[in-house]
């Protein structure tokens, strides 16, 4: 039987963890780290603790879903006791994921900025497209919740990133965010990835490739959060015996 600690239960996917954790046959929920106190009602067999020490020693594995400054002191913590780490959280910078690499090289770690294998195809298939399409203009809209913290979302990163290396682009170059004003006409090579807020949108990504008389646009809708617990608790089963490294969810579905 799989241990399992839950990292950031509070949160929207963080609870749905613990609901489907209950589903699976050979995987339990150990422990959940809490800042200060949970404010719905768990099973008393679980271990409710806001010491990290004690939360990572109660487990085999750890699913987070947190803030970036969380997940931030949980791989410093983890760099002290080693364990196999699931991180979805988004918006990391540069610090936090130098931290993530470094940690990786003592313990298997999983990081994804997206948990569901519609994205990880679609990844695939922007890499194609961008290769492809060598003409085409690229332009990311992603759509989240009004709640959303970071923009760009991680997972349109993620999918501009992937546009940008099929074409041997430095993203961080060519990467645009907003347009205002009389900025001149479009470059060849920028690659817009631009954010909407509003509602209780789970989160829609639209990669378009647009061309004179043409265009072709990928899609991706997720309906319900639970396609990212789901995903996490099927990469922490395969992670949880993997050697040291850093891995993506495309491993895990063996889409690389």
């Amino acid at each position: 039987m799989i241990k399992v600690g839950v990292f950031g239960a509070s949160g929207r996917v963080g609870r749905l963890l613990l609901d489907d954790l209950k589903l699976e046959e050979n995987m339990s929920l150990a422990t959940v780290y809490v800042r200060e106190s949970l404010d719905f009602s768990i099973d008393p067999s679980i271990l409710v603790t806001n010491n990290l020490h004690t939360f990572l020693h109660a487990c085999d594995i750890v699913i987070d879903f947190s803030l970036p400054e969380a997940c931030q002191g949980l791989l410093e913590e983890a760099i002290k006791a080693p364990r196999p780490l699931v991180i979805g959280t988004t918006g990391l910078d540069s610090h936090q994921m130098n931290l993530l690499k470094d940690a990786s090289e003592l313990m298997p770690i999983l990081y994804a900025t997206n948990m569901s294998l519609g994205v990880a195809l679609l990844s695939k298939l922007v890499y194609l497209a961008s290769q492809t399409l060598e003409d085409f203009d690229i332009e990311i809209v992603e759509q989240h919740h009004r709640h959303k913290k970071d923009a760009p979302s991680g997972t349109a990163l993620t999918l501009a990133h992937s546009a940008a290396e099929a074409r041997d682009l430095d993203l961080d170059k060519v990467r645009v965010s907003g347009r205002n004003g009389n900025i001149g006409a479009r470059t060849k090579d920028e690659i817009a990835v631009m954010a909407l807020r509003g509602g209780d949108i789970v989160g829609r990504h639209t990669v378009g490739f647009y061309n004179d008389g043409e265009f072709i646009e990928l899609n991706h809708t997720a309906t319900s959060r639970n396609t990212f617990s789901k995903g996490a608790i099927r990469a922490a089963k395969w992670l949880v015996d993997k050697p040291s490294g850093l891995y993506n969810i495309s491993d895990c579905l063996e889409l690389s």
